[in-house]
């Protein structure tokens, strides 16, 4: 773990999506929820949190320096046949790199790489507040890609029942060290194959913002929704349902999702197959990700979030949150007024606490894809073609 940080802390979270029986993928665009032969998992924090109350979140939580801990290297040694513990390398330059996957670890006297330790947390995590154990056996020789990613508890056969990950759940939750000590005793590893590096936001600083996190995002495709369960303390509800169906939710009015999860759901309403999904978010994966940190502008008929790239984002945007006159932009504009006169978009207006737009017509870095914007579906229903 990185102690050094004062203005935020790490964290990690995970996409977790799962295949339907028996649906078939078709051409359905947001609004249209129809089409989409998968669901993603989404939970509702409590309305006690102290961080985004009621939200509904991808699994995920902050690192913990259990995540790191040098017991996990006897265990992980044996899915070592390729590379650094078997997980694809990244292509991404280090200058370009986000830094909280670039930060040399070793150098803060960790024993696992930050790429290794954020897998853990994330899977942690998912376990804790789901009861979703994304596990795989101990003894087989796997790398990033290969095997069976449909865990969840069922994928270590019949050997685990539902009481004694239970029981393990608890424990967990009440001390983070003793996930270690149920993967050795129950024979088996964090399936951190399984996921593929998606993301990096960080939380911007804004009034109201007591918290600020370093969140790793990555993505996990299973065959199954697997059994789901909520904690009852940090988490209160679960839903699995459709991109476009939550969306469609929000925007009602049902479900309130931050920036980032509005973000990337409109970026999954990109692929109605799952299959489709889950070759895209390997195939992508090694190319890393870029740190996003989304700069608020207040104009006359709601909020901007003015994101890397933007024609009107900052050539030095303030991270720490330390330049007090930075903390809010704001126009005498309206958000289209605004955007008129911008060759470079790439921000999310918000008329609206559920009334929120992607507009981007940037270049996608690191080979990743851009939001389906609900514009860009009008259009497409109108017009056989997506704009901006």
């Amino acid at each position: 773990m990185n102690q050094a940080l004062k203005h935020w802390k790490e964290a990690a979270t995970v996409i977790l999506t799962a295949g339907v029986r028996g649906r078939v993928a078709g051409a359905g665009l947001w609004p249209d929820s129809s089409g989409f032969d998968y669901e993603v998992l989404l939970l509702q924090r409590s309305g006690s949190s102290g961080f985004m109350p009621n939200a509904y979140v991808f699994p995920g939580g902050l690192l913990d320096p259990c995540d790191f801990s040098g017991e996990w290297l006897p265990l992980l040694r044996q899915r070592r046949p390729e590379g650094p513990f078997g997980l694809a390398p990244v292509r991404q330059g280090r200058g370009s790199r986000a830094p909280l996957f670039a930060t040399d670890r070793a150098q803060l006297g960790s024993p696992l790489p930050g790429e290794v330790a954020f897998r853990i947390c994330a899977i942690r995590e998912t376990f804790e507040e789901a009861g979703i154990l994304l596990a795989t056996p101990q003894g087989e020789r796997l790398v990033q890609g290969e095997g069976d990613a449909d865990v969840g508890g069922q994928g270590l056969g019949e050997q685990v029942s539902r009481e004694e990950l239970a029981c393990w759940r608890s424990r967990v939750q009440d001390d983070p060290r003793n996930f270690i000590q149920m993967c050795q005793e129950l024979s088996c590893l964090p399936n951190i194959w399984a996921l593929w590096e998606w993301g990096n936001w960080l939380t911007p600083t804004r009034s109201g913002h007591g918290r600020r996190y370093d969140t790793a995002f990555f993505i996990c495709c299973l065959s199954d929704a697997p059994h789901t369960i909520t904690d009852d303390k940090e988490i209160v509800r679960f839903e699995w349902s459709s991109p476009a169906e939550v969306l469609r939710r929000y925007e009602e009015g049902e479900m309130w999702v931050a920036s980032p999860q509005f973000y990337e759901l409109s970026r999954l309403c990109r692929f109605t197959s799952h299959e489709e999904l889950r070759r895209f978010g390997q195939d992508r994966a090694p190319e890393g990700s870029e740190r996003w940190l989304s700069v608020r502008m207040k104009v006359a008929d709601g909020l901007v979030d003015l994101l890397p790239g933007d024609e009107l984002y900052p050539e030095e945007p303030d991270y720490t949150g330390e330049r007090l006159s930075d903390a809010q932009l704001a126009s005498e504009k309206t958000a289209g007024e605004l955007r008129q006169g911008c060759a470079r978009l790439h921000r999310i207006e918000m008329d609206s606490l559920y009334a929120a737009t992607i507009h981007v017509n940037i270049e996608p870095r690191c080979k990743h894809v851009h939001p389906l914007a609900k514009t860009a579906c009008l259009a497409h229903q109108q017009c056989d073609k997506l704009v901006y």
